[in-house]
């Protein structure tokens, strides 16, 4: 029964389309005909198959053979195609509104089991249907990620029959149904050398050259060939430049995302279609309203490849957009969304707050990347957010196991740069000496120096790490292959030295070579110490000249033998006189006036950064009178004669002092 039922599934192979053919099986053992069928579909999905497997296939044109009783079959001796009238009769019910039917069917299926049981139904099915089936197989199944099919659904019959139907003639396929079948197969993990991609492919590269294909056709081919990685750059210029010649207006939200994705995979061409980029961020404005977030982060991550820096108005709008949905986004599509912020220097404050939320309900489930891309977006913007800071510490105590040593590291810098502590502080900092105690040697020298830098912003000082990163052994290793250490890291390892030394008086291991000392913080890059403002410093000299009646009675920029510049420094002799800045002789005090302005505080705060904190800590202990003169106070002040009576009572509260 098993050799009869199929045989008369097989008659339309290529190998058994000639009228006597099903009489020929008759004259073959069973384990041939499994081998001539595994010959042809095997194939497709060879890299999904470890070793041969066993099926028996029914194709997906016919119908079961089980009678109403479900026992006896359909006698074998039947008209081999006796179902053309079928097939006249079902093309004049898709006409009448059968296709409509097939299509909101197949949209509520949820499983692919479901999907090809339906479709068994179907005698026979046209390849439009086929198409769409396909299409709603690879949704369903990619509700549970970027998985390919299972085993169970590559070798079920029914599949393999709807794979063989549109290999067989893809010539006779619709543009659609052609570009659709391939879309799915390859979001399915088809493999790309088998007959049937190969087929499909050949097809619609040969269809692209005659031109003809309508505007999803080629969006879809594009992003599917993308998806492929074996067309390069040629086929995909040839749809762009086929895209060119259409009207945007013609374009849906889907189609534009899918052109910018297009150009995405050809950024090393950027330049040669940037009149036609300019034209499609133009168009955008009007579009970003009907964006999902899928397609937003999509376009965001675009614009981020093909360097859109001009595009900032578009940016801007997507920004508002990017809002609302906050709660929607997957991961991945917030990972996407965040870096394209911290790329082109983007925050908003209402996203912040929504991002607020977002980490603070969800911070246990979060991804590992999407945390630290959540705190990179905080400190680059240097927005001190504290439930999101909360919340990420929070993660970190419960679930330090998932964060590797690069993450670790991006997570715990924005503590020190924004100098904030958690309420948990004390479980947070406990929480990292333990990973470093038990991992010490899979942090590289360079995320390692940092993250123990960070630390001692916030005053949690990792003495029991210092005699390790002043290690000769460990700074070799940190130089690595080339002539010297890089400046920014001798400077972090001289403050970290000069920390040992002024607030762990108590550490009595290795000391920092001289050799790998700077002769100050400020560098030109990625300076440990904030450039002073020009313009509240002219207006605070100003009104310092008024107080001690000449300039030459302070001195500004100046270097001290610690490494730190003092924007402005006063000296008094042991009665309280000021001295004019040139002597050195005789200085009883000496006053440092820290003029901060709104780079050195957080962001919409009155919060000093973690590298000015510690700056004025540390003059604090080296003796300096350190008076902090922030621009918030400065602003206030409506008159030279109020500015007169703020810095005296800034700089001589009390009455001991003389000029």
């Amino acid at each position: 029964m098993a050799l009869i039922t199929l045989r008369k599934n097989l008659y339309r192979l290529p190998d058994f389309r000639m009228h006597g053919a099903l009489a020929a099986l008759k004259n073959q053992p069973l384990n041939h005909v499994h081998k001539v069928v595994k010959e042809r579909l095997c194939p497709w999905f060879c890299s999904r198959q470890s070793e041969p497997f066993r099926i028996r296939f029914h194709h997906a044109h016919c119908k079961k053979f089980n009678s109403k009783n479900g026992n006896d079959l359909h006698p074998l001796s039947g008209p081999v195609f006796s179902q053309v009238s079928d097939w006249v009769r079902l093309e004049q019910n898709v006409k009448n509104g059968e296709s409509q039917t097939f299509y909101k069917r197949l949209s509520n299926l949820t499983s692919s089991e479901e999907v090809l049981s339906f479709i068994s139904t179907m005698e026979p099915l046209p390849d439009t249907m086929a198409a769409e089936a396909l299409q709603r197989i690879c949704e369903v199944e990619k509700k549970d990620g970027d998985q390919g099919l299972p085993k169970e659904i590559l070798e079920n019959s029914i599949f393999q029959a709807l794979c063989f139907q549109l290999e067989k003639e893809p010539s006779q396929l619709s543009n659609t149904s052609l570009v659709t079948a391939l879309q799915a197969l390859i979001l399915l993990h088809v493999d790309p050398q088998s007959s049937l991609l190969l087929n499909l492919v050949a097809e619609c590269q040969n269809r692209l050259k005659k031109g003809g294909l309508e505007v999803r056709n080629l969006c879809i081919l594009g992003e599917s060939l993308i998806r492929l990685h074996s067309s390069g750059c040629v086929t995909l210029e040839l749809i762009i430049n086929q895209l060119q010649g259409e009207k945007l207006e013609t374009f849906t939200p889907e189609d534009i995302v899918a052109l910018y994705r297009i150009l995405q995979a050809c950024a090393e061409k950027v330049h040669e279609h940037q009149t036609f980029l300019n034209k499609i961020n133009n168009f955008s404005l009007s579009i970003v309203s009907n964006l999902s977030p899928k397609l937003i982060s999509q376009m965001l991550t675009a614009l981020v490849v093909l360097d859109q820096s001009q595009a900032f108005p578009l940016i801007i709008k997507l920004g508002r957009y990017v809002v609302r949905h906050v709660p929607h986004f997957t991961n991945e599509e917030l990972r996407r969304v965040l870096e394209a912020f911290i790329y082109f220097g983007y925050h908003d404050r209402f996203f912040t707050k929504a991002l607020e939320y977002r980490v603070a309900a969800m911070c246990l489930t979060l991804d590992p990347e999407v945390v630290c891309r959540v705190m990179e977006y905080c400190s680059r913007k240097q927005i001190l957010s504290k439930p999101i800071l909360n919340a990420v510490a929070e993660t970190f105590v419960c679930q330090s196991e998932k964060f590797s040593p690069s993450q670790i590291s991006a997570l715990m810098e924005p503590f020190g740069k924004l100098h904030y502590l958690p309420p948990n502080a004390s479980a947070l900092f406990r929480t990292l000496e333990n990973v470093l105690f038990t991992h010490f040697n899979h942090f590289p020298p360079e995320t390692l120096l940092k993250l123990l830098h960070s630390c001692s912003l916030n005053e949690c000082h990792p003495v029991n790490f210092m005699a390790k990163i002043f290690n000769p052994f460990f700074l070799q290793q940190l130089q690595g292959e080339e002539s010297h250490l890089d400046r920014l890291s001798r400077a972090r390892l001289t403050q970290l030295f000069l920390t040992s030394v002024l607030e762990c008086p108590f550490y009595k291991g290795p000391k920092l070579l001289r050799k790998y000392q700077v002769k100050s913080f400020v560098t030109p890059c990625c300076s440990l110490e904030t450039p002073m403002d020009s313009q509240l410093y002219k207006s605070v000299k100003i009104g310092l000249i008024d107080l001690l009646g000449a300039r030459l009675y302070f001195a500004s920029k100046v270097l001290t033998p610690y490494f730190y510049t003092i924007d402005v420094e006063i000296k008094l002799d042991e009665e309280g006189f000021v001295l004019p800045f040139t002597v050195n002789e005789d200085i009883h005090e000496r006053i440092a006036l820290c003029i901060d302005g709104p780079k050195r505080f957080c962001s919409n705060s009155k919060h000093l950064l973690g590298k000015e904190a510690i700056k004025q800590r540390h003059l604090h202990l080296l003796g300096y009178q350190v008076v902090q003169i922030p621009y918030h106070e400065i602003e206030m002040l409506k008159s030279r004669c109020e500015l007169v009576e703020y810095l005296q009572r800034k700089l001589f509260s009390e009455n001991t002092v003389h000029w």
